[in-house]
C-alpha cells in the first residue's frame, strides 16, 4: 500500500477513535453527578462520623467546569477502550500474518478485561485509602481538599491498578515474540514479588497488612500465570519435533 493510502487509513482510524471517545465522553458528562457523588462518599462518611467539615474545595471560578470535563473524558476513554483499541488493531492488522492477527486479538481480549478488573480493584480500595489518609487530620480540625488534586489522586489510582493488571499480558507478548525468554521472568521472580508488594503498599496506604496482601496476591498470581503461558508456548515446538 502506498504511503499516501497508509496516511489516509491512519487518519480514518484516528477520526473513528475520536468519535467513539467523544460519544462515550458525552455519556460520561451525563453521569457526572452520580459518579462525583460516589467519589465524595468517603469524605461525606468521614464528615458524618467525626461531625466535622471534610469535603472538596473548588478554588477557581472555572474549576468545577474543568473537573467535569476531565471526569467525562476519563470515563469516555475507559468506556470506549474496546472501540479505539479495535481501531488500532484494524490499522495494523493488514500488515500482520494470520498467526500474528490471532495473537493480537488474543492479547486485546485479555488486556481489556484485565485493565477493567484492575480499575475495579482500585475502586474498591479507593474509599479505604481516602479514609486512612484523612484520619491523619488532627482532632477538632476541618479539611478542605483541592478538587483537582482529589480527582488527580483518584485517576492515578485507577490507572495505576489498571496498568498493573495488564502488565502480565505485556510479559506474555514479550515472551512470545522472543524478546524476553520466560526463564528470565522466572529468575527475577523474587524481585518481581518485592516490587508488587511495594506497589500494593504504596497504592493502598492502610496501616493493616491484610489489605496490602489482598491487593498483591492477584498481581503475583497473574505474574506467575504469565510465566506459565510463556513456558507452554516455548515448549510447543519441542513437542512438535518429537
Amino acid at each position: 500500500m502506498p504511503i499516501r493510502d497508509h496516511l489516509v487509513e491512519l487518519r480514518r482510524r484516528i477520526v473513528h477513535s475520536v468519535i467513539g471517545i467523544v460519544v462515550a465522553a458525552i455519556g460520561g458528562w451525563l453521569v457526572f453527578e452520580p459518579v462525583f457523588d460516589v467519589l465524595l462518599r468517603p469524605l461525606t462518611d468521614i464528615a458524618a462520623r467525626d461531625d466535622a467539615i471534610v469535603s472538596v474545595n473548588f478554588a477557581g471560578l472555572a474549576t468545577a467546569l474543568d473537573m467535569r470535563f476531565k471526569v467525562a473524558l476519563f470515563l469516555g476513554l475507559i468506556m470506549s477502550s474496546p472501540w479505539w483499541l479495535y481501531q488500532v488493531w484494524a490499522y495494523v492488522a493488514p500488515g500482520l500474518t494470520g498467526k500474528e492477527r490471532r495473537y493480537t486479538v488474543g492479547f486485546l481480549a485479555a488486556a481489556i478485561p484485565l485493565f477493567l478488573t484492575g480499575i475495579g480493584v482500585a475502586w474498591i480500595v479507593f474509599p479505604h485509602a481516602v479514609t486512612i489518609l484523612t484520619d491523619f487530620r488532627p482532632s477538632g480540625t476541618q479539611q478542605l481538599l483541592d478538587a483537582e488534586l482529589y480527582l488527580t489522586f483518584t485517576m492515578r489510582l485507577l490507572v495505576a491498578f489498571g496498568l498493573a493488571f495488564v502488565f502480565p499480558v505485556v510479559m506474555v507478548a514479550l515472551t512470545w515474540v522472543g524478546i524476553v525468554p520466560w526463564r528470565t521472568w522466572l529468575k527475577t521472580w523474587r524481585w518481581a514479588v518485592i516490587v508488587i508488594f511495594t506497589f500494593a503498599a504504596a497504592m493502598t496506604p492502610t496501616p493493616d497488612a491484610i489489605t496490602m496482601i489482598v491487593m498483591a496476591i492477584p498481581m503475583v498470581a497473574l505474574y506467575f500465570g504469565a510465566i506459565g503461558i510463556g513456558a507452554l508456548k516455548a515448549r510447543k515446538p519441542a513437542k512438535v519435533r518429537e
